[in-house]
């Protein structure tokens, strides 16, 4: 991908030359939606220049678009693709401070649109919502009609139209300019934009490039091993807070010479890249040394109950199980999720201990050693060895002390998509989930509706079940918040959801 790097080169604290942007879009979401109008205007010491442009989005507008912005279909058939405006608007925005309201949006829009080009689209972004946040603290509402009013601009021309909105806002700045102190209105414009603290040894770049978005990331020291891996609603936020100048002696600050970071649009997509990030460093790790296996590699074992049958003895057998020979997510009475075999044994023992549990009955001790078994002599099992106790009442009794170890088998028919939605309404994340499997993440339904087919028709083995997706999963059933369930439509068809909505309130699909 080809990089294009528009940001101003000029010392901390030297303002550079402006440019107030403003885009109409097809809608709110970066991977779906495309720009339908870009205004700009350019201001240099007192020399003030307007570009102006509609663009052809490929695709027709929603009533509501139509409605706010007043732009409708057969104004937008004539008009260029962004591919050919591409040049122009680059060129518009070289060496300037770009400065819009939520920044967010338009730049993440402007950047999606590039990447479609092959193009890394970087600028240094100021945004006047944070902006007013920072140099009017006492006031709570800070959307742009609210500052109208509470400055008395007028607009010049149609809102929601991007050349009047962009001239609104360099009304607003130079509004606040003439109302406020030099040294106030420059310290919060060189704080919001000031390039963050950076360790020497780390490329001051991937600092700049680090979005304002949910997700996880991860440290490495010089020879990639890790550091700390770890999630953010904020990523740019809670990254750049590692670097403050109060510390610079601290080992962490020292040592990081690499950062990764997945964005997400949520808290689940977060907790899902922190996972991968885990995973792919101790994969890392371990191929620097062969004499060792991840746990992900390990043969992961439950302990499953064999209830008695009509007319058999009446006690529970255990019986510990697999994932190499048995499907963890469609097997039943399973109990507990362990790397080894010694691992489950040692967990049962302390259940054992903790229970006053048989550990001849629990298959832990030889059955033919006469007596009782070493607990019971120790008076930690209730003589079910011996008949004191009958082996109904002890798998009573096993049965409620493994209960809150459980596994739960997949709760629906087939697989399922979660999706999860920005604050913002600007992106949403589609994460295909199979049996306890997360089998990938896309930010557009026509992606994951193109994928899915052949992801859904090659079936793994039972050992891909993973324990950390598991639960992370698992939990997220029991309480979706703002993640949304819903089933997978069959058949599925690429660019129709076929009843899995894209957008609209909270929809929770109670497992069967």
């Amino acid at each position: 991908m080809t990089r294009a790097d528009v940001r101003p080169r000029l010392p901390s604290g030297t303002l550079p030359p402006l440019v107030f942007v403003d885009l109409e879009t097809s809608g709110a979401n970066f991977a779906n939606d495309r720009i339908i109008e870009i205004g700009l205007l350019s201001v240099d010491d007192d020399e003030v220049r307007e570009w102006h442009a509609l663009v052809n989005p490929q695709l027709n507008l929603s009533p509501f678009i139509r409605r706010l912005t007043g732009i409708d279909d057969t104004m937008l058939a004539s008009a260029p693709h962004f591919a050919e405006l591409a040049p122009q608007v680059l060129e518009q925005l070289r060496g300037r401070l770009f400065i819009a309201h939520n920044a967010r949006f338009d730049y993440g829009f402007l950047k999606a649109e590039f990447r479609r080009l092959g193009i890394d689209f970087v600028a240094t972004t100021l945004c006047t919502v944070k902006l007013s946040r920072a140099l009017f603290p006492e006031h709570h509402r800070h959307n742009l009609d609210t500052l109208l009013t509470r400055f008395g601009i007028t607009v010049e021309g149609d809102r929601h139209r991007a050349l009047a909105d962009a001239r609104t806002l360099w009304d607003l700045w130079r509004c606040w300019r003439r109302r406020l102190p030099p040294e106030i209105f420059a310290h919060a414009v060189d704080t919001l934009i000031g390039r963050p603290n950076c360790p020497p040894q780390l490329d001051p770049i991937v600092l700049d490039d680090l979005p304002e978005a949910a997700g996880a990331y991860a440290f490495y020291d010089v020879e990639r091993r890790l550091l700390l891996v770890n999630r953010s609603p904020n990523l740019r936020q809670q990254v750049v807070a590692h670097f403050a100048t109060a510390n610079r002696e601290q080992p962490l600050y020292q040592a990081t010479c690499h950062i990764a970071w997945r964005d997400a649009a949520g808290e689940f997509g977060a907790r899902l890249g922190e996972l991968a990030l885990t995973r792919q460093a101790a994969t890392r790790a371990v191929n620097r040394r062969a004499d060792e296996i991840p746990d992900t590699d390990s043969d992961w074992c439950s302990w499953q109950v064999l209830m008695p049958s009509a007319g058999d003895r009446e006690d529970f057998q255990l019986r510990l199980v697999f994932t190499a020979a048995v499907d963890f997510a469609s097997t039943d009475r399973l109990f507990g999720i362990y790397p080894r075999q010694r691992d489950a044994e040692r967990a049962l023992r302390k259940l054992a201990e903790a229970h006053a549990l048989c550990l001849r009955q629990l298959g832990l001790e030889d059955p033919d050693k006469g007596g009782g078994c070493a607990a019971y002599r120790q008076k930690k099992c209730r003589g079910v060895c011996i008949g004191k106790e009958s082996a109904a009442q002890h798998g009573m009794r096993l049965l409620t002390a493994l209960a809150k170890f459980s596994l739960q088998r997949w709760p629906y028919p087939g697989a399922v998509v979660l999706s999860e939605s920005d604050d913002f309404g600007m992106r949403t994340d589609w994460h295909l989930v199979d049996r306890w499997r997360h089998l990938g993440t896309w930010t557009s339904w026509r992606a994951l509706a193109e994928a899915a087919p052949d992801l859904l028709t090659a079936r793994p083995e039972p050992a891909t079940f993973d324990p950390e997706v598991y639960r992370l999963l698992r939990r997220r059933l029991r309480a979706p918040g703002k993640v949304r369930i819903q089933p997978l439509p069959s058949p599925i068809f690429a660019g129709d959801p076929g009843g899995l909505s894209e957008s609209g309130g909270m929809v929770y699909i109670a497992p069967q």
